[in-house]
């Protein structure tokens, strides 16, 4: 099992979890993007840049990512992806997207995509949280507490 961070725009703090949780479980962990990415040195976490464009980060993780791995994201398209690869997907504020719950957040962000097509002001998420941090730690951690130690 490896973790997956599709790394963009991925909060730091949220990273600084993942890197925590990489070292004491000892899991690989790969953050992608289009940017160069500074990580702790560690034989457990890397980075890889991919070049710039729509969704390349995205299909990069996608075409590599096997059954069982985790993907941390905020995108919704890509979380379906990764389910329908037989992986798992969470995002930033810590939920756990599941075959249960993601045709209804695609349906949700695509009918607010249509909204703001259309002209409608739909504003934003809400800033990132105390909160949001500490729901994606234990959440994080009730996944890994799953997997079997190395």
């Amino acid at each position: 099992m490896q973790i997956w961070v599709d790394a963009d725009a991925c909060p730091g703090v949220i990273k600084e979890i993942i890197f925590r949780a990489a070292e004491r479980r000892q899991i690989q962990t790969i953050l992608v993007a289009n940017q160069m990415l500074r990580t702790p040195p560690s034989k457990f976490i890397r980075a890889i840049q991919v070049p710039s464009g729509f969704d390349v980060a995205d299909a990069h993780i996608v075409e590599q990512l096997s059954a069982g791995d985790l993907v941390v994201t905020a995108d919704i398209p890509l979380a379906s992806l990764v389910i329908g690869r037989g992986a798992h997907a969470i995002n930033p504020r810590g939920e756990l997207y599941t075959t249960a719950n993601i045709q209804e957040r695609l349906a949700m962000r695509n009918f607010m995509e249509e909204l703001r097509g259309a002209g409608v002001e739909t504003g934003g998420p809400s800033a990132f949280s105390q909160g949001d941090r500490q729901a994606f730690a234990n959440q994080l951690d009730r996944f890994l507490a799953k997997i079997p130690p190395p």
